[in-house]
């Protein structure tokens, strides 16, 4: 089995940091990127390193500020000269919860920066690399949200993780041809077991939101959560992303599923992207570029 050296965005906590520590025990070499890795994010530094001399693994951290050009860059710059490079996960993201009236404007963009454009920036600072290199992967951890159920007040997450998705499907394929994979992980509602409910950001306009709270949608966002906690299964184990994402990576090239869904409740998005990804691959038979959907063995 390959051994790759691999980034992971967004690796201080929950699936990123999930999946760097799953991928160091399969043997890789892993830097799991942060930002402000000497200020607030420190500890989490420290104890990355601390588990890494523990279990023996080839764990490592980097400067990477998805929401900075210069920080992607210099980030990509430094693991490629220290080890160079040939698996992406996209990873980094943040959740927002409320009526969506209430999100600014610049609300609505940060969700943007994070879920969407960082993902490009980290593309367009590594991608050289790995063209030049004719092989790689890019893993997108997606959200089951983009096809799935949609449960109200989460509108400013839920657009920004769609146009991610978007973003990741035509780079499949504008991809291909020089030998980089792509897979889609689809992650469904894990309530349980990340941070990602419990440091999701509020509307900046409090008053709006206030006022659905205080007319005929008080008590729905309460709801919305609970019943989202209760279609979850007790046994629902986050920890099955990191272990899908090892198993991809460890899958011989040009055998990696375009689409992978770890949905433990079940919310319909399986079936809605089965569908969608059929019909992409008939518009790309019927217009003459099926050889767009397989990765080419260059060189």
């Amino acid at each position: 089995m390959s051994k790759f050296v691999i980034l992971v965005t967004g690796a201080s906590s929950g699936f990123g940091l999930m999946t760097a520590k799953s991928l160091a025990e399969a043997g890789h070499t892993v830097y799991a990127t942060v930002r402000e890795t000497t200020g607030r994010n420190a500890p989490q530094v420290a104890a990355v390193a601390a588990w890494a001399a523990e279990h023996k693994a080839d764990l490592r951290t980097a400067e990477l500020d998805v929401q900075s050009d210069a920080s992607a860059e210099a980030g990509i710059a430094h693991i490629i000269a220290d080890a160079g490079l040939d698996v992406i996960v996209h990873n980094a993201g943040h959740m927002v919860f409320g009526p969506a009236e209430a999100f600014t404007p610049d609300q609505f963009i940060q969700q943007y920066d994070v879920n969407v454009l960082g993902a490009q920036r980290v593309n367009r600072a590594a991608l050289p690399h790995l063209r030049g290199q004719g092989k790689g992967l890019l893993v997108w951890v997606g959200s089951s949200s983009t096809r799935g159920g949609t449960p109200p007040f989460l509108a400013p997450y839920f657009a920004a993780k769609a146009a991610m998705d978007a973003l990741a499907v035509s780079y499949s394929t504008e991809l291909a041809l020089w030998g980089i994979e792509t897979t889609i992980m689809v992650p469904g509602a894990f309530t349980k077991g990340t941070n990602h409910f419990a440091h999701s950001g509020k509307p900046s306009d409090a008053a709006r939101a206030a006022e659905y709270e205080a007319g005929p949608y008080a008590g729905i966002a309460d709801r919305a959560l609970k019943g989202l906690a209760g279609l979850e299964p007790a046994d629902a184990d986050p920890s099955e992303v990191a272990r899908e994402i090892v198993r991809i990576v460890d899958m011989p090239f040009g055998k990696r599923p375009f689409r992978v869904h770890v949905d433990p409740s079940q919310d319909g998005a399986e079936i809605v992207n089965c569908v969608a990804d059929r019909m992409r691959r008939e518009i790309y038979r019927n217009i003459g570029l099926e050889d767009l959907l397989h990765p080419a063995v260059v060189g």
